[in-house]
């Protein structure tokens, strides 16, 4: 089955490069450094820890570990790899020119071996779920260890994996240790064919994340700009189809709250200027970040065309409605509002979060919603009362504190395995 996966992968190169020149033309960074997802690097490392992240959201859990681990080995450098445009910006605006970053190569046998005679890792780290089958038997091959850290499996992909079964048996055969977010995924991997021996339940990454240096001054001088006597709620990582919701909600909450305010910030920057458009159609008046306008009482909507500053968006709003949760995407991070004490919304598709979010719904820290009008009422109830809005955010606060820790169990076991 690896030979026919391999085969097909080969097949589809063309198509994958179509697809990076398509995204382009709204984001040009995707137009570059197109070599390196072939195997061809620019510089050659030696006794390497190698983390890969593959996009933004896993980029931002993996920086506390990054981090961690760079104090710990300062002797190693450190490469992080990622798949896409928005992991690479997030590990170059976070670390610069202290680690290395390369998109990775995909998994065909010839973009590794090229890849392989200019790195030479100690360790794989990588983040979550990206199981590439000739990438990590390779490293098998080379007895570079394969850690998969603050790994998670959803019943919706562990259905999917058990689909292609001797295949997905392969790949985890070849995993050294299995750092797991939660008992359910630990359990959802073993009855993949992981080893429970290699296996250990370690918490959730994103539970430790660091709030950035002169973080709240910058959310409220964001605030005065926003209009520091209006309610502010925000719709952060929308995809398609969800865009619509957060404007027809708006459209509701503007009816109790005239001055209200919706900060929406699309998942992915090409769709930035189609939601421009999209929000001038619904009759409402939007101002970009990107262009540093001071809104006025009649602005709406203010748009979040910017990256990397999504911890200073949900800093500057009252109420926080974490979306790819209202189409079937899974969700997004819920703890990045909840560790800035605010109260969260979500849709009801929380598959990629479902341990975390339970927890959130039970500590009385998040609402669930099912469309608009659900959506809507919940920003209301939470404007309407500063007191229960205080509260849920604060119960949203105390998950994240009660979780925390997961930072130093994952780099002593990592530790405890890789002599560096």
């Amino acid at each position: 089955m690896r030979y026919l996966y391999t085969v097909l992968f080969y097949l589809a190169l063309p198509w994958i490069f179509l697809r990076l020149l398509w995204r382009s033309r709204r984001a040009p960074l995707y137009r570059e450094r197109w070599a390196e997802r072939l195997g061809f690097y620019p510089f050659r490392l030696e006794q390497c820890i190698w983390i890969h992240a593959v996009s933004l959201g896993e980029t931002i859990a993996a920086i506390p570990l990054i981090k961690a681990l760079k104090e710990k080995y300062p002797e190693n450098p450190i490469l992080v790899t990622n798949m896409t445009v928005t992991g690479s910006s997030k590990v170059k605006a976070a670390f610069g020119e202290n680690v290395y970053n390369a998109y990775i190569p995909y998994d065909i046998p010839d973009a590794l071996t090229r890849f392989f005679k200019k790195v030479t890792p100690r360790v794989l780290i990588v983040m979550e779920t990206e199981l590439w089958p000739n990438l990590f038997l390779a490293c098998q091959k080379r007895n570079i260890p394969v850690i998969v850290t603050n790994a998670r499996l959803s019943e919706k992909s562990a259905t999917s994996y058990r689909k292609i079964k001797p295949l997905t048996q392969e790949i985890v055969s070849t995993i050294t240790l299995l750092l797991a977010q939660t008992d359910a995924d630990a359990d959802r991997f073993m009855a993949l064919g992981m080893q429970k021996d290699r296996v250990r339940v370690t918490g959730s990454l994103k539970f430790d994340l660091e709030l950035p240096a002169g973080l709240f001054e910058k959310g409220a001088a964001l605030r005065q700009t926003l209009g520091a006597d209006r309610l502010v709620w925000i719709a952060a990582s929308t995809h398609p189809g969800e865009d619509d919701i957060m404007l027809a909600a708006h459209h509701i909450v503007r009816q109790t709250f005239p001055h209200a305010l919706l900060i929406l910030v699309p998942r992915h920057p090409e769709r930035f200027d189609a939601m421009a458009a999209l929000v001038s159609e619904k009759n409402l008046t939007v101002v970009r970040r990107s262009q540093q306008t001071v809104c006025d009482e009649n602005t709406a909507v203010y748009l979040g065309d910017t990256m990397g500053e999504m911890m200073l968006m949900f800093s500057a709003c009252d109420v926080a409605c974490v979306a790819g949760s209202f189409v079937p995407v899974g969700g997004h991070n819920v703890i990045e509002p909840a560790a800035l004490h605010k109260p969260v919304i979500t849709g009801s598709y929380l598959f990629n979060f479902a341990e975390i979010t339970d927890q959130m719904l039970r500590a009385e820290g998040m609402l669930k919603v099912a469309n608009a009008d659900e959506l809507a009422h919940a920003v209301i109830k939470l404007f309407e009362n500063a007191d229960y809005r205080n509260t849920t955010g604060e119960n949203a606060f105390q998950v994240v504190e009660k979780n925390r820790g997961a930072l130093q169990r994952q780099v002593d076991l990592i530790g405890g395995l890789v002599v560096f």
